[in-house]
């Protein structure tokens, strides 16, 4: 009888655990909800996101450079990275500032969330996409994306009080990617990753299989297919670390809208540690 109960108990633990890991949401965005909640976080002052170059070989990004509100130096801060998406490519040092880059500077984020925050611009596409052997879309990082790992370190050394143990991934569309690209480039470097609507990098899927990943796709999403963020979950499900949203009404455009005026990423984010 021990023995059965003690089973149950199993049963049930194991089953709570992958319900954890998989969720669907019944959330809908309407036209008012989805322009007030843009215009909100798209009203924001930039200024404090500081103008910066990065240069490697003959590679040039340009990026912005958020720093923490208190910023002391004897204090460990984490770092973000945000990656935008296909519309924002070009060279103008402006146009990556994406709502994923601009929650940061929300007053209750900027002071509750003190971090610094990267926002790279790319001259073109960050992340190239092609069928593989079972035709599921996936993606592959270009070489500006991979120099941002050596920005990274750069920024790191300018900045010795950012917390090497908290460094995290967050973008959306091809920025999503290119978070996954990196992520799967070199893992060791990151403490958790949030994607939103990405193509997927299958690749070294070995090297992740531990790493804390939020994945979060609309079940409507003809652009970036749905279809790819189950692939990699699927790829991925021994992963206790690794959590899959789906938003069942949402689609490409308005999938990050739940997300403008919620903390819930940054939440997420910074419980996270190597």
């Amino acid at each position: 009888m021990k023995i059965y109960i003690l089973l149950l108990i199993l049963i049930f633990s194991t089953n709570s655990a992958f319900a954890q890991k998989k969720e669907f949401r019944d959330d809908k965005v309407d036209t008012l909800m989805f322009v007030n909640n843009r215009k909100i976080v798209n009203s924001l002052n930039t200024e404090p996101f500081l103008k910066k170059i990065f240069s490697k070989d003959n590679l040039q990004i340009p990026y912005r450079l958020l720093t923490p509100k208190n910023n002391v130096k004897t204090k460990k801060f984490p770092l973000v990275i945000t990656f935008h998406n296909s519309t924002r490519i070009g060279t103008d040092n402006e146009n990556q500032l994406e709502p994923f880059a601009k929650i940061w500077l929300r007053d209750d984020i900027y002071s509750k969330y003190e971090c610094y925050v990267i926002a790279p611009q790319f001259s073109k596409r960050s992340s190239n996409y092609e069928n593989n052997a079972e035709n599921i879309l996936i993606s592959k990082p270009s070489d500006e994306a991979v120099a941002v790992l050596d920005l990274i370190k750069n920024v790191e050394k300018e900045y010795p009080n950012i917390d090497k143990n908290r460094i995290y991934l967050i973008g959306y569309s091809m920025g999503a990617s290119t978070a996954q690209n990196l992520m799967s480039l070199q893992p060791d470097t990151f403490a958790a990753e949030v994607s939103v609507a990405a193509v997927p990098d299958l690749s070294h899927l070995e090297k992740v299989n531990k790493k804390n990943i939020w994945l979060i796709h609309g079940a409507k999403d003809q652009e970036n297919p749905y279809v790819g963020s189950v692939e990699l979950f699927n790829k991925l499900s021994l992963d206790p670390n690794v959590i899959f949203t789906t938003f069942n009404h949402l689609n490409h455009n308005n999938i990050v809208i739940p997300f403008l005026l919620t903390e819930e990423i940054p939440k997420w984010l910074f419980g996270k540690h190597k």
